[in-house]
């Protein structure tokens, strides 16, 4: 199927394999591009730049005629590594980078001047306006079905109200698990998908098989918001330790959280501590089981290979 994401990333279908904080490895972006999708990583998944180049420069050998890789960056000031992360991936070069919560126009301006497009998370129109003004080359519109930190308004809604707006395209973001998930988004005006929880139940993902197979085991309807991991609501599998410690933000959070001169270093706060459960319970054997997800692991019947979860996506 072509399309216009088809034809920015020259894949054979218009699918990104979405980037996820711990998820995400080389190992599952380089089947993504053998089996004809684009593949993405979070730059955050490296502690070191070193990391990062060496990832860039392993799938930069890995790829394929049909495939493309990208990495994720993270452009507002609670990431103190993202000028130089975005440095290394204009020296190493990649097919794409996708920024999140943030201004992407000095990533647009770095990354064009070498060739490298640039994909814009947007949760509403306003901001897919301002990413399109500031040259983005696509809008990702994150709906209220996307696993992790998601938006407001539907797929449909969202989809259609950026794709009748907007001149550059849009890749719905959030809700897919199989074919027909891919052909509604596409029926709403989205030129591709991104495609994140399904993947955390492959062989190839590098996280716990305990994760993996709460993927399999639960659904949609355990799926919660919590406030509890990086003090913005995310979405997270409802495991009994989730509901031990509830999911609103502690009554001295929300005091301090009123107060605008406390508020930033409240969340940094709570965003350091929740990134470092989400870590210990996405890598190692524990109790503390904050495992995030989206809506669409209600599809996920067992852990696959990366080419077997891309198959189910294009085939059924």
């Amino acid at each position: 199927m072509q399309t216009k994401l088809t034809q920015l990333l020259n894949i054979k279908h218009p699918i990104i394999q979405a980037p996820m904080f711990l998820v995400s490895n080389v190992a599952m972006v380089t089947e993504a591009m053998k089996a004809g999708i684009a593949g993405c990583i979070p730059a955050l998944n490296y502690r070191t730049l070193e990391e990062l180049k060496t990832a860039a420069q392993e799938l930069k050998a890995a790829k394929v005629e049909g495939g493309a890789f990208g990495f994720n960056l993270i452009v507002n000031k609670s990431n103190l590594k993202y000028k130089e992360q975005l440095r290394v991936l204009c020296e190493e070069g990649c097919d794409f980078i996708i920024t999140s919560l943030g201004s992407p126009e000095e990533t647009i301006n770095a990354a064009h001047k070498v060739g490298i497009k640039v994909f814009c998370d947007v949760t509403d129109l306003h901001f897919g306006e301002k990413v399109q003004r500031l040259g983005a080359d696509a809008a990702i519109a994150v709906n209220n079905e996307a696993g992790g930190h998601r938006g407001d308004l539907s797929p449909e809604e969202l989809t259609r109200l950026l794709s009748d707006t907007l001149t550059i395209p849009v890749i719905s973001a959030g809700g897919v698990g199989h074919k027909a998930d891919i052909d509604k988004m596409l029926s709403y005006g989205a030129e591709g998908v991104s495609v994140g929880s399904p993947f955390i139940a492959s062989v190839e993902a590098g996280v716990t098989d305990d994760y993996k197979q709460a993927c399999v085991d639960y659904g949609a309807k355990d799926i919660v918001m919590t406030q509890r991991i990086s003090g913005t609501p995310c979405t997270v599998i409802n495991t009994p330790y989730v509901q031990k410690i509830g999911t609103k933000e502690t009554w001295l959070e929300s005091v301090l959280n009123r107060n605008k001169k406390l508020k930033k270093w409240v969340k940094m706060i709570r965003f350091g501590i929740g990134m470092r459960a989400t870590e210990k319970a996405a890598t190692q054997a524990t109790y503390k089981t904050v495992w995030v997800a989206g809506p669409s692991i209600e599809h996920t019947k067992a852990v696959l290979p990366v080419k077997d979860i891309i198959y189910k996506l294009t085939n059924n």
